[in-house]
């Protein structure tokens, strides 16, 4: 369990955070039920906790501070007083202790690294995880070791990163076909469907601007055509701004699929994360959920 405070804005969603928490514990084979909190704040805050806790006056990425006395030679589930020791009655799990992680410097440290914001705040939650449970990196041989079960709590939480990249890149392969002579803003889409397969569109453009149609309809309106109505995941690629759909999009694909992934790239590789529920809260439903509904 994890409780977390949001104190700016971050596109990881709460159940990938628990999803990566339960990857640490599984990869540790911790069964004991444990809790942490996790605080997404800035600059100016997490640097204030660093002066504080840590007497550093300087911002970080981020900073991890457990409960318990644990170090690389005495790691948290070596140690059963650890286990009574950080119990806690009110959540009936062990609290390991508290991470704070700085959004502003996990943005700027995807992009120098070139890889997505979400893969640089899903390293950063894990390494501070991996923190509480006792690992450090003071010695060689100790980054070592904590740098391995780092990748393997990523690779068993987030099995799914090798497709979104492949359905990234099927998203920019079809932007080269967008016919767009009014705007010249390129755009394109690929649709994962539930069945695995991939369906793609591009922006295409018209003399009477009404008629224009978006890549992600154009990817959508191709799946049902071809008898596909169940999606779980839409990329969307533009050069050099984030394409997040546009209202009349996101009520289309909410027709279909309420809750899809969202994945957009745009840029130099730059990729955020969101769900459709999120970008369009209060979509109309289909006429078939509203007359269910009705009967209830």
């Amino acid at each position: 369990m994890i409780e977390i405070v949001r104190d700016v804005i971050c596109q990881v969603r709460d159940q990938q955070f628990e999803q990566a928490f339960k990857a640490c514990l599984c990869v540790e084979g911790i069964t004991s039920p444990c809790s942490i909190s996790l605080t997404l704040t800035d600059d100016e805050r997490i640097r204030e906790a660093n002066k504080t806790w840590r007497n550093k006056d300087l911002p970080t990425d981020v900073l991890s501070f457990p409960s318990c006395d644990v170090s690389p030679g005495h790691l948290f589930q070596d140690s059963p007083a650890f286990i009574r020791e950080s119990w806690d009655s009110d959540s009936a799990s062990c609290f390991l202790g508290d991470i704070i992680i700085n959004v502003k410097r996990a943005q700027e440290q995807a992009q120098e690294y070139g890889h997505s914001v979400f893969r640089e705040m899903s390293y950063l939650f894990v390494h501070g995880v991996f923190h509480l449970i006792g690992y450090d990196h003071l010695s060689k041989e100790d980054q070592s070791a904590m740098r391995k079960q780092e990748e393997a709590a990523l690779k068993f939480a987030f099995k799914d990163e090798t497709l979104d990249a492949a359905l990234l890149q099927s998203a920019r392969d079809a932007r080269k076909m967008a016919y767009v002579p009014y705007s010249n803003y390129r755009v394109g889409a690929a649709l994962f469907c539930e069945d695995g397969t991939v369906l793609t569109g591009c922006n295409v453009e018209n003399a009477s601007f009404g008629l224009t149609n978006c890549a992600e309809r154009t990817a959508i309106f191709k799946a049902i055509s071809q008898g596909q109505k169940k999606f779980t995941t839409i990329a969307i690629a533009a050069d050099q701004t984030a394409p997040w759909p546009c209202g009349a999009c996101r009520q289309v694909m909410a027709e279909f699929a309420p809750t899809l992934r969202v994945l957009v790239t745009w840029g130099d590789g730059q990729v955020e994360e969101t769900t459709l529920d999120r970008l369009l809260p209060h979509s109309f439903f289909s006429f078939q959920e509203d007359a269910h509904d009705t009967k209830h």
